[in-house]
């Protein structure tokens, strides 16, 4: 089998992005990124990126240059055995060594280790968590991934209706956290009020607000009295200083970190002098699937846990369900409820939250979700 031709699809979501202004769902990011990798037997892998799409595009579009590192994905890759997972993670990130390392070409070459992984399952015809080792179980435990609302109303609202949809958990990131430390504690006791004692609560207050470590120290003191689950990315991202400062403080509230990092040696820094209690590697930035596997090496080596970062379309929720399903421990899969319509009608038949909170593993080959190839193209941004 050989690798014949590599697309990058750039979507455009007919609303604009904007926080909630009150209880209602915010609609997501504007554009999204796909990649379709196709093979000489008729058997296609696709990936969801979440990346700057005009970006990512260019990276794969970009023609040889001739001096071997700022070669464009698609040329890189044409002829090659998409099986061959780990020499072409190499050379990729050989082949774009001089843009890349990191960002969007690691990224782009993200999707791509998951594309060819869903064309490996397809053509053995079997679940991409078959490939991964096995699976360890047959379901996890999703959580609601939503931005906060602007009051304490909004909040308790927004709460009931994760609670009526059946799940469990629940993490309220971005939108107004960050503007005024009295109404970030108010809402933080709203949702944990309504949610209850039972319903595990995580926090993300976004590291776009500027904060030093003792501003996160105090944060962190301050949402104790309410159980939160993790506090994550609060800090700059290459603040590892100041992630290990905070550790350091005695704080009890786990600290989650990574979803902007990348490859396996990458993760090691953060966990080494970071000293974050949980990583986050998003399978369509950190590497894939091929890097995940040495993150998770990496997590179970420091005696930490690793949950993926998952927020955009159901293909990415799958890819982290077959990462989940073959880990040692699984805390949770994060589930992206963004209202987008972009982000849905591309796929023909998404995963679905069962009545305890959980999310049973793909089973078909490959990934185990199929592209409306239609919905696809009518989405898609004409560049």
């Amino acid at each position: 089998m050989k690798i014949t031709d590599v697309e990058a699809f750039v979507l455009q979501s007919p609303f604009e992005i904007a926080d909630p202004e009150g209880s209602e769902e915010a609609r997501g990011v504007k554009h999204c990124m796909l990649l379709k990798v196709s093979t000489d037997e008729g058997i296609t892998g696709w990936s969801d990126i979440e990346t700057a799409p005009h970006v990512g595009k260019a990276v794969v579009d970009a023609p040889r240059s001739g001096a071997g590192v700022f070669e464009g994905l698609r040329e890189l890759v044409i002829g090659e055995d998409p099986f061959a997972t780990e020499k072409l993670w190499d050379k990729i990130f050989r082949g774009s060594i001089y843009y890349g390392r990191r960002g969007v070409a690691i990224q782009v070459l993200s999707g791509f280790d998951i594309a060819c992984h869903d064309i490996m399952g397809k053509a053995t015809g079997r679940p991409v968590h078959s490939l991964l080792g096995g699976a360890r179980r047959e379901k996890v435990r999703a959580y609601a991934s939503t931005l906060f609302r602007p009051t304490t109303g909004a909040i308790e609202n927004a709460c009931e209706f994760y609670l009526s949809k059946g799940f469990t958990a629940v993490k309220f990131g971005w939108g107004v956290f960050g503007q005024d430390f009295k109404q970030d504690i108010q809402l933080v006791e709203a949702a944990r009020k309504t949610l209850g004692p039972d319903v595990d609560l995580m926090v993300d207050p976004g590291w776009m607000v500027k904060r030093s470590a003792y501003d996160a120290i105090e944060l962190c003191r301050a949402l104790e009295p309410f159980n939160i689950f993790w506090l994550e990315d609060f800090l700059h991202p290459e603040n590892y200083e100041g992630y290990a400062k905070v550790k350091e403080a005695g704080v009890r509230t786990r600290i989650a970190a990574g979803e902007q990092e990348a490859t396996a040696w990458g993760f090691r820094d953060l966990i080494q002098k970071g000293k974050v209690d949980v990583v986050q590697p998003d399978l369509t930035r950190c590497g894939g699937f091929t890097h995940a596997r040495k993150i998770a090496w990496e997590a179970e080596y420091a005696g930490i846990d690793l949950c993926p970062h998952a927020w955009l379309t159901d293909l990415l929720t799958a890819a982290s369900l077959h990462f989940n399903a073959v880990l040692p421990r699984s805390l949770f899969l994060e589930y992206n409820v963004s209202d987008n319509p972009m982000l849905r009608e591309i796929i023909e038949n998404p995963v679905e939250l069962d009545k305890d909170g959980f999310m049973p593993l793909p089973q078909l080959p490959g990934l185990g979700i199929n592209i409306n190839e239609k919905a696809v193209k009518r989405f898609s941004v004409n560049l």
